[in-house]
């Protein structure tokens, strides 16, 4: 063993010829290869190892490591030819000491190595070449010991071959040379560390150091030398190979088991102090992501020992694999010396107990390996459970006091090893004993923040699907199992362990039995009342996760008779708990279609209480604010039942019970709102529900009583929403600040009624809907905000609005024009919820919004889409502006009313059109007694499109009492302060509505005409400048309202009662004196006639003696220029429209104003009359023998004779006219 060999020692067999060297190379033994694996738990093990390359398949089946190599003769080892059958026999001692040669280099090696990349190269494959030598001897003495090595015979009496002699000493020499090789490689903990630093090394290529093939060797080698041994002692069928050698040098025993069992032992004490050192930088957190081998070829050792030491127990008996691990880690974690074949196992670990639960775990998962090294769900190694549930107990021990931190990672582990083996009762038992006691604790691991807190399950679904998580682990190296200690704490992972145990006996057996049965063991009255809020929330997940795996209705029984236990003045906190745990168990009942009566009724007491405490107006405010906790929870539960129920047939209604009607009216806004929203969300889930059923109903024909049973179901939660809901929303609908989802609500049960009218109430019978639209639509006391939310709701439902079109539907023809004016009057009173200056608050822009989508809505009606057509209206976009949208639809009645010829038809059209408006004085009465000058103006209008438009129909005796009070209400208050920006834009409007009614009226046309003239006089005067101003007179209202491009029958009627005014009330002369603001009534009129191209005489004279009379006594300049300029309109206007000769109207005119005149001013009338006879001759030539008679009459009177001064006037006037006026001279002359 201890000879010298050089390397210069030639074979004892003569070589062959170059040629056929090539014929002794065996295949590439496998060997332990990390360059091409990735460094995944649950990857292939490497192509080139034992596993993969069939090796350890071979060796468990007995069969021939090798069956295509060393066939030949002879074999080449270590560079020599050999000969294959009796090489290892005759030179043993020689192949070892080759072999060790060969490792003495590749150490030499390790010491040169260079960083050079060129000597780098060089130096990796002369490693591997020295490298693979060894593996290769090795294989051959595999291979020669499996066909060539027997059992020892009894030596017979005669004399024996030399061969055989050498031949029977093999197995004790090789078992020396095996315990030699051992003491030269060492243990791999006693590597140094350049060596052992190899293990970190990451792939580069092809090319690694010397240590890298070294450390790779040493490895090879502890495999091969447990492997040859296995051989040798299955190969000698039972016989003890001692070694005679070492025995009789050292007296000790050595034999091929107690080599083995040492060699075993120093191996896995090694690998499990390399895992010590790498679990010193393993994080909790990473605890099932970091695994414990160095690298892939000692995670393919670990799987190597695992199967061959699983295979020598069971097929040899020998002690198995867990035996080893238990007797090398069982002192670690109780601090006791290690055994001493364990003997080199480091002292320092940082966490004896939590590194044994890690390598436990990841040795375990590696049991998942198959011979082939392939990944496999059965049981390739047996369960460890003995041991783990000795580890449990430390971890649960009192005394150890360890953190949540460890505690949550030891649980971490159990479950992994549920998942990878049968789920242990007795672990299970162990945990619960730990965890019942700890239950109120929090379990939080602080350095983990926010994501260590586990989640926090705010509703019965969430806690369901929590508890659901919790019996549906990840798959073993799943992101969401591997992640799992960030996102559960120690106490959600133990949950998944009972889980998976009490998953395996789904019948109920014995095991199942016993957990139950301890589980309920722990709780008593005492226990119960000591459990804090995470205590309470631990309990109610304990249950549901026991509910789902065994018997639901025992559990929940036992779960209510615990909670029971709680005193009812318990914390608002622990009450939010407990309702949300039973509605979650509710809505296991609910999955499984088990009645939830008897659940629901245990909740609805304890509600009812609650919600009375609630509106007790004794109840402290603080008290009541967080009474609202578990008020709230039960809300937000009771909708999740309702949102998940299928078909609601299960007693769902019991959970809508009178504390209700405590409830509600004692809600503040916010509180309403969630209230109000929870019945949106169960009134939309009856529906729907209930819909489902009347569309399924044909498919069930063959069960009409499982259809009937249903029906009865959904009336009786129907009926229970009448009760509790309806009569509250109710007492709301007149509010001045209503809820926002008030209207929501309402309209749901709007929509309850029209698909289940048998369920409202008596009061609201015989057509539910009409009388719920009543309540919150069509009544003009409600709010707009109100009314604008509501009847989009119902006006978007198609089947809704068919009814409300048919005579024969739910509700009256009257439907539509109601639903229109409701839609009126809020477009009338959009802008009174403005601020105070005018700008848009919350409440003004929700009803802008609101009003669009009414708008659309509205248009869409039957009926009124119908008026738009007959009048040819239809819109030109989907979204059509508010205030056009209105003057559109009164301008579609007034065409519609206009094109009518049939009595009645016209008397229904006018019946409609006042429905539509309703009392629309009243609507806009808020709008004119408000500051805000947007809803007065709009009212304005309004009120203005409607009398021009409508202006035929308000003339009858069904409507004329409505323009009356329009009338006197707005255009002759007694105040016009706020009206006055309102009155200026809209006056145009009234002023032509009301003439054409004053013309159509047949029973009141004087009266209208009189209220016509009334508010012509007073608004001429009002909006008159008082001095003469064109940019105020030019927007004068009455003048707008007045002016057309082309003249109409019904305008000029207009401007002949604007002309009758302004003659009667503002070109009044007193006397001498001229009325006041003359020069901008002048200018009024001036503008008037300008603007129009009015040219009938009897017209246009309205206002020529008053303008005769302004040229003829004014002096003032502005005014002279004006009235002259007018009077010349009108003359020539006059006479272009007298084309058979000089026109009548102007002569009468001009013959009254000369005998008004005679003898006062005539000087001046001769003035006036130039300037007319300048304009027009013909009309002053008819007046020549008046003006003479005149003349003659004022020269008689004053019986001075002739009137030199007058008839020179006179004569002047003469001269303009012609030969009439020549003659006239003369006679004159002849006087």
């Amino acid at each position: 063993m201890t000879d010298d060999f050089s390397q210069s020692l030639t074979p004892p067999v003569s070589p062959f010829a170059a040629d056929s060297l090539c014929e002794l190379t065996p295949a590439r033994p496998p060997c332990f290869c990390c360059s091409e694996t990735k460094d995944d738990p649950s990857g292939e093990l490497s192509l080139e190892g034992y596993i993969a390359r069939g090796s350890l398949k071979r060796l468990l089946l007995r069969l021939d490591p090798a069956p295509a190599d060393y066939e030949t003769d002879t074999v080449e080892i270590f560079g020599f030819p050999w000969v294959t059958e009796t090489a290892l026999v005759e030179s043993t001692k020689l192949l070892f000491c080759l072999m060790r040669q060969k490792v003495y280099r590749l150490e030499t090696l390790v010491q040169s190595s260079s960083h050079d990349f060129g000597l780098a190269g060089n130096l990796h494959y002369e490693a591997e070449d020295l490298r693979q030598q060894c593996v290769s001897f090795l294989q051959y003495v595999k291979v020669f010991v499996h066909r060539y090595v027997e059992p020892i015979s009894p030596p017979d009496a005669g004399p024996s071959h030399p061969y055989e002699e050498m031949e029977a000493q093999l197995p004790s020499s090789l078992l020396e040379e095996l315990f030699g090789i051992t003491l030269l490689i060492g243990r791999l903990k006693d590597l140094p560390a350049n060596v052992q630093s190899a293990f970190t090394i990451q792939n580069q290529g092809k090319i690694f150091p010397p240590s890298w093939h070294l450390l790779h060797l040493h490895l090879d080698i502890h495999w091969s030398v447990l492997e040859i041994l296995h051989l040798l002692s299955h190969k000698m069928q039972g016989q003890v190979v001692y070694a005679h050698q070492f025995v009789n040098l050292t007296g000790e025993n050595l034999t091929d088991a107690s080599l083995f069992e040492e060699h075993l032992c120093s191996l896995l004490c090694d690998l499990t102090g390399l895992a010590i050192g790498k679990y010193s930088k393993v994080r909790p957190t990473e605890i099932l992501s970091s695994h414990h081998y160095l690298c892939s070829c000692t995670k393919e050792l670990w799987v190597l020992v695992m199967h061959l030491l699983e295979y020598r127990n069971k097929v040899l008996h020998k002690q198995s694999f867990w035996s080893y691990m238990n007797t090398l880690l069982r002192p670690l974690v109780s601090g006791k010396p290690a055994a001493e074949q364990f003997s080199g196992l480091p002292t320092h670990c940082k966490d004896p107990l939590g590194f044994t639960w890690w390598l436990v775990t990841h040795v375990a998962m590696l049991g998942q390996y198959s011979r082939n090294g392939t990944i496999q769900n059965e049981k390739n190694l047996s369960d460890n459970w003995t041991f783990v549930e000795e580890l449990l107990k430390l971890t649960g021990n009192p005394k150890g006091g360890l953190a949540e931190e460890q505690v949550r990672m030891h649980v971490h582990c159990c479950l992994s090893l549920c998942l990878l083996w049968e789920p242990s009762t007795s672990a299970v038992s162990t945990l619960w004993e730990y965890y019942s006691k700890n239950l109120s604790a929090s379990f939080t691991v602080p350095w983990l923040g926010m994501s260590g807190l586990g989640t926090l399950s705010k509703t019965p679904l969430a806690l369901l699907e929590q508890a659901r998580s919790c019996c549906s682990p990840s798959p073993l190296h799943s992101p969401g199992h591997t992640q799992l200690y960030r996102s559960a704490n120690s106490f959600h992972i133990f949950l998944r362990v009972l889980a998976l145990c009490l998953a395996q006996d789904r019948a109920g057996g014995v095991p199942q039995r016993q957990i139950k049965g301890r589980i309920y063991s722990k709780f008593s009255s005492k226990k119960m009342q000591e459990l804090s809020e995470a205590g309470l929330m631990n309990f109610l997940l304990l249950f549901l996760v026991v509910a789902q795996q065994v018997e639901l209705e025992d559990v929940a029984s036992r779960a209510c008779e615990l909670l029971g236990f709680l005193p009812s003045n318990c914390p608002p906190g622990h009450r939010t708990l407990i309702w949300r745990g039973q509605l979650s168990l509710l809505l296991l009942f609910q999955e499984r279609g088990l009645d939830v009566g008897a659940q629901a009724n245990w909740l609805a007491s304890s509600f009812i209480q609650t919600a009375k405490e609630f509106y007790n107006k004794n109840t402290d405010v603080s008290r009541r604010l967080a009474l609202w906790g578990p008020l709230g929870s039960y809300l937000e539960g009771v909708a999740e039942v309702f949102e998940t129920s299928p078909n609601l047939s299960l007693s769902e209604e019991k959970l809508l019970n009178e504390g209700f009607d405590w409830l509600l009216p004692a809600c503040r806004q916010s509180e309403l709102n969630s209230a109000l929203g929870f019945l949106q969300i169960v009134l939309a889930q009856l529906r729907r529900v209930h819909q489902r059923s009347v569309q399924l109903a044909p498919t069930l024909a063959w069960a009409p009583a499982t259809t009937s049973v249903v029906k009865e179901r959904h009336l009786s939660v129907a009926t229970t929403l009448w009760a509790h809901f309806f009569p509250f929303l109710r007492s709301l609908r007149l509010s001045q600040t209503p809820p926002v989802q008030l209207a929501d609500a309402a309209a749901g049960f709007t929509l309850l009624a029209f698909d289940l009218p048998g369920s409202a109430p008596q009061d609201l019978q015989p057509n539910p809907v009409q009388s719920i639209m009543q309540c919150f639509g069509w009544d003009d006391m409600l709010h707009p905000l109100l009314v604008t939310r509501y009847l989009p709701h119902l006006l978007q439902n198609s089947e809704l609005v068919s009814s409300l079109s048919s005579s024969s539907g739910v509700v009256s023809g009257s439907a539509q024009g109601l639903s229109v004016r409701a839609w009126f009057r809020c477009v009338l009173q959009q802008h009174l919820h403005k601020n105070a200056d005018g700008s848009d608050s919350r409440t003004a822009r929700t009803v802008e919004e609101q009003l669009c989508e009414l708008t659309r809505l509205v248009l869409r009606l039957p009926e009124v889409d119908n008026l738009l057509q007959r009048a040819g209206l239809q819109p030109t976009t989907t979204r059509l502006e508010t205030t056009s949208a209105l003057e559109m639809f009164v301008k579609a009645v007034g065409i519609v009313y206009s094109g009518l010829q049939v009595l009645s038809e016209r008397s229904a059209m006018v019946t409609k059109a006042l429905e539509y408006i309703g009392d629309i004085l009243k609507h806009i009465k808020p709008s004119l007694v408000s500051k805000n000058q947007e809803g007065l103006q709009l009212a304005y209008w309004t009120v203005g499109c409607i009398v021009k438009h409508w202006s035929p129909l308000l003339a009858t005796s069904k409507a004329q009492q409505l323009l009356f009070r329009i009338v006197d209400g707005l255009l002759l208050p007694h105040n016009l302060t706020q009206q006055d920006k309102a009155l200026r834009d809209s006056l145009p409007l009234y002023l032509q509505g009301l003439s054409v009614a004053s013309t159509v009226s047949q029973s009141q046309g004087a009266y209208l005409k009189q209220q016509l003239r009334s508010v012509t006089r007073r608004y001429l005067n009002h909006f008159l400048p008082a001095s003469p101003s064109m940019g105020i007179i030019a927007n004068h209202p009455v003048l707008l309202g007045a002016c057309e491009a082309n003249p109409t029958v019904r305008g000029t009627a207009l401007r002949r009662t604007i002309l009758e005014v302004l003659c009667e009330s503002f070109l009044q002369f007193k006397g001498h004196a001229p009325p006041p603001r003359l020069a901008s009534v002048l200018m009024f009129l001036l503008e008037l006639l300008r603007r129009n191209s009015d040219s009938d005489p009897a017209l246009l004279t309205l206002v020529l003696p008053s303008l005769l009379r302004c040229v003829m006594l004014v002096n003032e300049p502005q005014v002279k220029k004006t009235s002259t300029d007018a009077l010349q309109l009108v003359v020539e206007r006059c006479a272009a429209a007298s084309i058979e000769g000089p026109c009548e109207q102007m002569i009468t005119v001009l013959r009254s104003f000369v005998e008004e005149n005679e003898g006062v001013y005539d000087r001046q009338v001769y003035s006036v009359l130039e300037t007319v006879a300048l304009l027009d001759p013909s009309v002053v030539q008819a007046l020549i023998p008046n003006l003479s008679l005149s003349l003659r009459n004022t020269e008689h009177k004053r019986g001075l004779g002739k009137n030199i001064a007058l008839r020179s006037a006179y004569r002047k006037l003469l001269c303009l006219l012609g030969e009439s006026g020549q003659a006239e001279i003369t006679s004159l002359e002849a006087d």
